[in-house]
């Protein structure tokens, strides 16, 4: 079997490396010991460059501009985002518009999607990588009036909030079922309150107050919740193997020019081994993020690949990304002695996003419970 990538999907990290090549991850101040976000919007001059080189339109089809292309690329687009910290909401507006094109109505999806693929419209969904799994546990429930639908609950830590243009909602309705509203970030009975992320980044505390969203608006299809919390959460990962990456050759380097007792202390064998200790975290990082990817490319939430659903490949792969993504961090910040406590030092802003993302994916133990109920009901062999 060829498990090298496409062409297609190797032309996508090149021109992700051309535009992400120029990204400072120390341009932007430390959050540490402040009380504010690091800047009030995202980084709209990367948006613009990503637009030009047609990275914000992987995921969507030719006749919306697109290149048609699948979760892998966007994975390998998100992984080398993260090695210089991009300040985009790349994963949530890239989720946000495929689930709309694969799930949405022909009105939605005319009104949205090139526009979304030129970087004119910014979405985010109001969810995160360990959004569990039962309808009942969403923060905000629906119900149907008329020709729209009633929106009412209060969503935390929603990134880029207060830049997007819509949010994706997703909303448990009385017949226990999930819907998606597009809700705009301007609109009657919509609130957001500020509040500031581990990275330092601006969220947003979304309020919905019977909020009325046009049905048109609204997702209420089987299986698009599913496939978009799935998206999100791979994408989470393919972001901490990114991130780590660049906090593995951050610490290659520093580790090949500190000398002690006149010897580089990457020649020492106690600090070789913590490496390669943390490059095994890293393979094993991609190997499970690329077979959750896979799945999801594959079109299906069941069946494809085994018996076992999507969302146990997508739990092998937050388990090692939560869990990989800290040691990582952690470790440099050992080898690089001094300079790891340093808070103006870059290592630091990386420690600082790592940590969101171990947050945001949630603890391993909770998703390796999770594919144990996934294995008893699903047994192999």
């Amino acid at each position: 079997m060829d498990f090298t990538f496409t062409e297609e999907q190797q032309a996508a990290v090149e021109a992700a490396r051309a535009v992400f090549g120029g990204v400072v991850p120390d341009a932007v101040p430390s959050p540490a010991l402040t009380a504010g976000a690091v800047a009030e919007d995202f980084d709209r001059a990367l948006w613009a460059r990503l637009a030009d080189a047609d990275l914000l339109s992987l995921l969507l089809d030719a006749k919306y501009g697109g290149a048609g292309l699948d979760a892998i690329a966007l994975c390998l687009v998100l992984r080398e985002s993260a090695k210089v910290l991009a300040r985009v909401p790349l994963l949530e507006s890239s989720a946000a518009a495929a689930t709309v094109q694969a799930y949405g109505g022909e009105r939605l999806k005319a009104e949205l999607l090139a526009r979304t693929g030129r970087g004119e419209v910014v979405l985010s969904v109001a969810a995160n990588g360990r959004t569990g799994h039962d309808p009942a546990e969403l923060a905000v429930t629906a119900r149907r009036d008329g020709a729209a639908w009633l929106l009412d609950g209060v969503q935390t830590a929603v990134p880029w909030a207060q830049n997007a243009d819509f949010i994706l909602v997703p909303a448990h309705t009385d017949a226990d079922r999930t819907v998606l509203a597009l809700v705009p970030r301007v609109h009657e009975g919509v609130g957001l309150g500020e509040q500031i992320s581990t990275t330092g980044e601006r969220l947003g505390e979304l309020r919905l107050e019977s909020t009325r969203i046009d049905a048109r608006d609204v997702i209420d299809a089987d299986g698009a919740w599913e496939w978009l919390r799935e998206l999100l959460a791979t994408g989470t990962c393919a972001l901490a193997l990114g991130l780590g990456e660049g906090v593995l050759g951050m610490t290659s380097a520093y580790a090949g020019r500190r000398e002690q007792f006149g010897f580089p202390i990457a020649t020492f064998q106690a600090v070789a081994v913590q490496a390669a200790d943390r490059y095994i975290d890293l393979r094993a990082m991609e190997a499970t993020l690329w077979q959750a990817a896979w799945r999801i490319s594959a079109g299906s939430t069941e069946g494809a690949g085994g018996p076992l659903p999507v969302s146990g490949d997508v739990a092998v792969a937050k388990i090692w990304a939560s869990e990989g993504v800290r040691r990582v961090v952690q470790t440099a910040q050992h080898l690089h002695g001094g300079f790891g406590a340093d808070v103006e030092y870059p290592l630091h802003r990386y420690h600082a996003w790592a940590k969101q993302l171990e947050l945001s994916l949630g603890p391993a133990a909770a998703h390796e419970e999770a594919l144990g109920d996934l294995l008893a009901a699903h047994p192999l062999g």
